[in-house]
Order: C-alpha cells, then sequence, then structure tokens
C-alpha cells in the first residue's frame, strides 16, 4: 500500500555533527521516508523539531536540491537574505550549488513539523557560519582539511 504508516519508520536524532556544532540539532527528530517505501531516486524525511531544535547548521549543497515542504507549526527560515517565517501549508525550495545557506529553526513553544526532500546520499555540502565541511566519503571535517576530534 502506498499510504506509509508513520508509526512504523523508526524516529531518530542522530547527527553525525562534531558535538561542538550538533546541539543545535538535539531536539530534532526524522524518519527517513525512502528507504520504508522502497523509493531510490530522491529521499524524503518526516521531520519534527522541538522547540529550540534546528533542522540543521545553516548549509548549502553543491549538488543537491532540497525542498521543504511544512506540514505543521512554525520555524524560521534563516538564510543569506535574512529571516522568513514559515508556517504550514509554506513551500521553500534550495537549487543545488546556489551558495545561499539555510536552516530551519523552531522559536515556538509548540512542535513544528517538515517533510524534506533531496538525495538519499551526502553531497559536498558547506556551512557558512561555522567552521565545518562535509564532503562526500570523507565525512565533517574543518575547512581547512583537518579532522575534529572525536
Amino acid at each position: 500500500m502506498p499510504k506509509l504508516d508513520l508509526d512504523s519508520i523508526p524516529q531518530s536524532n542522530a547527527t553525525g555533527y562534531p558535538p561542538e556544532y550538533a546541539g543545535e540539532v538535539g531536539d530534532r527528530w526524522y524518519r527517513r521516508l525512502a528507504p520504508a517505501s522502497g523509493l531510490s531516486d530522491f529521499g524524503a524525511s518526516h521531520v519534527v523539531l522541538q522547540p529550540g531544535a534546528w533542522s540543521a547548521q545553516r548549509h548549502w549543497h553543491v549538488d543537491e536540491d532540497e525542498l521543504v515542504v511544512m506540514l505543521s507549526g512554525e520555524a524560521v527560515l534563516v538564510d543569506d537574505d535574512g529571516e522568513h517565517v514559515m508556517q504550514a501549508g509554506d513551500v521553500a525550495a534550495f537549487p543545488k550549488n546556489d551558495g545561499n545557506g539555510h536552516a530551519l529553526q523552531n522559536r515556538s513553544d509548540e512542535p513544528c513539523i517538515f517533510v524534506a526532500i533531496g538525495r538519499p546520499s551526502a553531497s559536498d555540502c558547506h556551512y557558512p557560519d561555522i567552521d565545518m565541511h562535509l564532503t562526500d566519503g570523507r565525512g565533517f571535517h574543518r575547512k581547512d582539511g583537518s579532522d575534529f576530534d572525536y
């Protein structure tokens, strides 16, 4: 059946971020929808941000388009153009390699829920506000190429 049973898909708040950058995403909970549904051409996640949580550190991808569809609650989209309130029904798109670092932050007192769609594998990813870079196949490291100690 094409309808997914969200409760049957494991929820996680895991992150590969080094500890010094992981705090903001500690209360971000997600379910990977693509593996649970057999999709392989793109990835999709059902994401719940508890109050105070961020979707990610502000970032942009070299080879990955991203699309976010807000389902409920409110988040603030922080990007190079400023801050934009996102509510249920709002959609944001982030073309690959546009250099516009972005993240969603839940500054409200209630959880917010959205679906994020992109590629199922990590791509080269830049973090303009912090000393971190993600390279496909190598993982997270500092912008000078040195490794994190964790």
